[in-house]
């Protein structure tokens, strides 16, 4: 004769994955909270480099201006006329942050002078330039 299993009996047997599911999603967020995103330019350039170099960590609105005057922020091209209002959103987005130009070698003074001027119109205090520590 078949005995009968009751549906307490079935059920029971089963294993609760609620709690390890809990903790996938709370090392997940911890893997999120605790990482550091790297920022580019989205241009490779060559610095210039400085004895006084110093290196800065936090929070930076990054602006990539190339050798033939080329000006980019967020990994696409920009106008120089467009450099206030993208470093004014930027800015407002992390209040904290400066603002670093990572120019090449062989920018024009000018191009540097006219984004520095845009940066400074856009409410950043702090603007730096970006070179490569001398050995």
């Amino acid at each position: 004769m078949r005995q009968r299993h009751s549906l307490k009996t079935r059920v029971g047997g089963l294993t609760d994955m609620t709690p390890m599911i809990d903790m996938v999603f709370i090392l997940v967020i911890f893997l999120l909270v605790n990482t550091s995103f790297v920022k580019e330019t989205g241009i490779n350039v060559t610095r210039p480099s400085a004895q006084t170099a110093v290196r800065q960590e936090h929070g930076n609105i990054l602006i990539g201006i190339r050798d033939n005057g080329e000006i980019w922020m967020e990994n696409r091209p920009v106008d120089v006329r467009a450099v206030r209002a993208h470093v004014e959103r930027l800015h407002a987005e992390n209040p904290g942050g400066a603002v670093v130009i990572v120019a090449d070698q062989g920018a024009k003074t000018g191009v540097l002078v006219r984004v520095m001027d845009q940066a400074r119109l856009a409410g950043v205090p702090n603007v730096s330039i970006a070179a490569s520590r001398e050995q």
